[in-house]
């Protein structure tokens, strides 16, 4: 296998954009990475573009990369759509790697897209809520509507219907996590406060208001322990990659970032305690690119929640199972941290357009490892981690991808 750079990076700012389609979107991201990279879109011999949702939203299926590609003046090469619920554009760089590191091509394309705000909400939760495997969903739902009708609880407030169905499965591993190891709702705030402190210094997060510890727990409730601010929001937006072999790159820039790992892996039954598909993510992760935990400069990891980011401070190895409450307590994953988690604001401020989330978790990465990254700039940033999950089966991500990159 080859060594693979990748050389150029654009983003859209995420937020709602009724007026604005998948094409333009695209193209915003697009145009940016080719202009970062100093290319034309000539030059791509191979695009993947990754989109979960466009189907259910707005009705674009089965060739969105050849749609939202062919209106910016890009055609002639091969084009796959990956569709892997939220880590569908990271799948997109995925693939995009493989091409290159196989030497089948020289330069690659990745796009993640979408749009999720309609007018409709429930039918932007409808789009979020089928990454799940839908048969046992609709037990699960018929359960919890029981269990609110009986609590007096009026049936339009619930999953899927006022907010996404994701919530309330957080919200259930949340619990879980603060009966076993004793983690408490105000450590899930902490992460709330520094991911929204982190999306104030981001042009391109959806939202850049700051909050205090007190602001987030009595932000309003959406299932316990979780507050609106400690949410995802939906999202429209765009991210984009450039990717070429290590002779490509030397040609084209003084300052090429190393994909050291690319891991696609998923979700497995599996017996209490056995490592699950974030575990062996990470674990495959940090095989490939021989480092540990220990050598990553900065993260970006799937905060869809801020319960969900303490996890994975312990999938991903940066503390020991349990601890991720004291970790976030002590200041480590801060701005000015050990370890910085999340310096783009992560999903819960920089947004989540699902398909276009991983996308932009390599294009904060790209920005930090070039010094690049302004007020949020991580010191001395030399290697860059992104975690991004997607769907979920049976308590766990249906399918994780992760990438290690480095100068």
């Amino acid at each position: 296998m080859r060594k693979v750079a990748v050389v150029g990076a654009g983003m859209t700012r995420f937020g709602k954009y009724l007026d604005r389609g998948l094409k333009e979107l695209a193209r915003e991201a697009v145009e940016g990475a080719l202009e970062s990279a100093g290319v034309d879109k000539s030059t791509p011999q191979v695009a993947v573009v990754g989109n979960a949702a466009a189907g259910l939203v707005t009705g674009q299926e089965m060739v969105r990369a050849q749609v939202v590609l062919r209106e910016m003046g890009i055609g002639g090469i091969p084009m796959v759509n990956t569709e892997n619920a939220c880590a569908s554009s990271s799948t997109a760089f995925h693939l995009a790697w493989l091409y290159v590191a196989s030497g089948m091509y020289d330069i690659a394309l990745a796009l993640g897209v979408e749009k999720l705000y309609h007018e409709d909400k429930k039918r932007s939760f409808a789009a979020i809520g089928a990454a799940v495997d839908v048969e046992i969903m609709q037990k699960i739902i018929a359960a919890a509507q029981a269990d609110r009708k009986q609590a007096g609880e009026k049936k339009e407030g619930g999953a899927g219907e006022s907010r996404s169905l994701f919530m309330d499965l957080y919200a259930a591993l949340a619990r879980d996590h603060m009966r076993r190891y004793g983690t408490t709702k105000e450590q899930y705030a902490r992460i709330a406060v520094k991911n929204h402190f982190n999306g104030s210094l981001n042009p391109h997060a959806q939202y850049r208001e700051r909050y205090t510890l007190e602001e987030i727990l009595q932000s309003p409730p959406v299932a316990e322990p979780l507050t609106r601010l400690m949410c995802s929001p939906i999202g429209d937006g765009a991210a984009a990659l450039i990717l070429c072999s290590e002779e490509k790159a030397r040609q084209l820039t003084t300052k090429p970032l190393w994909v050291r790992a690319s891991v696609l892996t998923t979700g497995q039954d599996h017996a209490p305690g056995e490592p699950g598909v974030g575990d062996r993510a990470a674990a495959a992760a940090y095989e490939m690119a021989g480092l540990g935990p220990e050598d990553v400069s900065l993260a970006e990891v799937h905060d869809a929640t801020a319960p969900a980011e303490l996890v994975l401070y312990e999938e991903m190895g940066f503390c020991p199972r349990g601890e991720g409450g004291r970790l976030i307590d002590s200041g480590h994953t801060e701005l000015g941290g050990k370890l910085p988690v999340n310096t783009s604001g992560g999903l819960i401020s920089k947004g989540h357009p699902i398909g276009a989330t991983g996308a932009a978790q390599i294009y904060e990465v790209f920005l930090q490892l070039r010094g690049e990254a302004g007020e949020r700039q991580v010191k001395d940033a030399k290697v860059g981690l992104t975690e991004n999950g997607g769907g979920m089966i049976r308590g766990e991500n249906a399918v994780t991808s992760m990438h290690i990159l480095s100068i």
